[in-house]
């Protein structure tokens, strides 16, 4: 491979070692001089040469190509038309895309900076008297902050207000209901938001969506709402561990609000958020491995083997195991390949479009008490009419 010529451009495709390497290269000359320095193998230089270019190329920068102008961050280049006359460039059309996990990351990385800047939970007191042989689990079935229903097109209204109510209220009744568990696990199950963007629709096939409020207004009583519940159950609960799924409405915002939650709790040692962005998060509990997913993706026959596959120590370990899981709307059980799959049931009503659609279906939330040795021994059930 000929010698490198340092291109300061290239610098923001590059991560710290690539950029040491490429400096290596060019100042040296030669693939193999610049490994001699480093103490590298000499493939080592050449792959990092091409997966710099690659990665600048496809960003819209090849100069020796004639592309010169990058694409913003979070877009990708699915391809470039240049024109010319008598060899010179006189014109050129570059085609973006945008590069959904770029745009994630950038996401993530924004919400992280900005919810250093969150006021953070004071320490508090915890409970006296508690037992270390059974956790309380509050699965939060899809809760649809922002969705607005009409009475008279649903049967009965739902906003922001009422969303944040049935929640605090399901809490109140719940977490009175459970034994004093030293662990307590909240698990939102997934669209806890209605919406994943200033305009109220779907974030892949963009359907257009009843929302009550403003995005803001929605985030903000989202927030509220879930901090509520936390400290509801610190009161019960010596620890709170906290699972955000995401949910196909709430691909984006869910992200945001298990990074901003951790944050908001970095100073509270009672309480600890999962910041995993796969959609399928684990926990365990002595003989017991839970898995919680949305359930927008596998169908729910097919999650036995995933949770085998991704947790194989803990499922070989386990003599109880289940699934939790949103996304229906309404509770299906199954009992398949030494696993329980459940769908939970939501505390919101329906919205025009389901109400239209025929859906119909109970409505409550459940907390479930774990057993270290025996698994699932009590639940408690609360239903919207028990709030009012």
């Amino acid at each position: 491979m000929s010698g490198f010529q340092r291109d300061a451009n290239l610098r923001q495709f590059a991560t710290e070692r690539q950029w040491e390497i490429l400096e290596a290269y060019s100042t040296e000359g030669t693939t193999r001089a610049a490994a001699e320095k480093l103490g590298v193998h000499q493939a080592v230089v050449g792959r990092v040469v091409k997966a710099v270019k690659k990665k600048a190329a496809l960003a819209g920068y090849s100069p020796q190509h004639d592309m010169t102008h990058p694409a913003p961050d979070g877009f990708s280049v699915k391809g470039v038309s240049t024109y010319y006359s008598e060899g010179a460039v006189v014109g050129q059309w570059v085609k973006t895309s945008a590069d959904k996990e770029r745009q994630e990351a950038l996401l993530r990385a924004a919400m992280e900076g900005l919810a250093e800047q969150l006021p953070k939970a004071k320490p508090t007191k915890p409970p006296e008297r508690t037992t270390s042989s059974t956790m309380a689990c509050y699965p939060i079935g899809d809760h649809h902050l922002g969705m607005y229903a009409w009475h008279e097109e649903a049967g009965e209204n739902y906003d922001l207000s009422i969303g944040e109510k049935l929640l605090s209220g399901a809490f109140d009744h719940l977490v009175g209901a459970t034994p004093a568990c030293d662990k307590a696990t909240i698990v939102s199950l997934g669209d806890f938001l209605h919406y994943d963007s200033m305009e109220p629709v779907t974030p892949t096939a963009k359907n257009s969506l009843d929302s009550d409020g403003r995005f803001s207004e929605m985030v903000r009583v989202a927030f509220r709402s879930i901090r509520y519940a936390i400290d509801r159950a610190l009161k019960k609960h010596k620890t709170v561990h906290v699972i955000i799924e995401i949910g196909n409405h709430d691909l984006a915002v869910s992200v945001c609000l298990m990074e901003a939650l951790s944050c908001i709790f970095d100073n509270e040692p009672r309480v600890t958020v999962d910041t995993s962005p796969r959609h399928f998060h684990y926990f365990d509990f002595g003989k017991t491995l839970v898995g919680v997913h949305h359930g927008h993706g596998p169908k729910l026959d097919q999650l036995p083997l995933i949770m085998a596959t991704d947790q194989p120590k803990k499922w070989g370990g386990a003599e109880h195991r289940y699934w939790w899981t949103g996304h229906i709307h309404k509770q299906t059980v199954l009992d398949i390949q030494g696993c329980r799959v459940e769908s939970f049931r939501t505390l919101p009503p329906n919205d025009a479009w389901a109400a239209n659609n025929g859906y119909r279906g109970s409505r409550n939330m459940t907390a479930i008490v774990l057993h270290e040795k025996y698994g699932e021994v009590a639940r408690h059930v609360v239903n919207p009419d028990m709030i009012k």
